[in-house]
């Protein structure tokens, strides 16, 4: 499931895309432009996709996040970022 969804980091809007999510039913999640800070990382939330990965900056800027769900069996061996935060693969 992959969806743009232009800044998370009102609770409302978080919460109304963490309930859609969860009701989809996805093993893999990507989001688009969740806008978050370092420190508001912990804002998006879903029952059932408990890894999480951000790339973002230190900046308030576009990112991406990616959750995975505990039924899929995904382990990561390395992880790189440039100097902006973003993943290198």
């Amino acid at each position: 499931l992959t969806l743009n969804v232009n800044r998370l980091n009102t609770p409302i809007r978080s919460h109304t895309v963490s309930e859609w999510i969860r009701k989809e039913d996805a093993s893999i999640c990507s989001l688009q432009e969740t806008h978050f800070r370092p420190k508001d990382i912990c804002i998006l939330k879903v029952r059932g996709l408990t890894t999480i990965h951000h790339a973002n900056g230190r900046q308030k800027k576009a990112g991406v996040t990616t959750l995975i769900s505990d039924k899929v069996d995904f382990k990561i061996k390395t992880i790189n970022r440039d100097k902006e935060g973003h993943y290198i693969t």
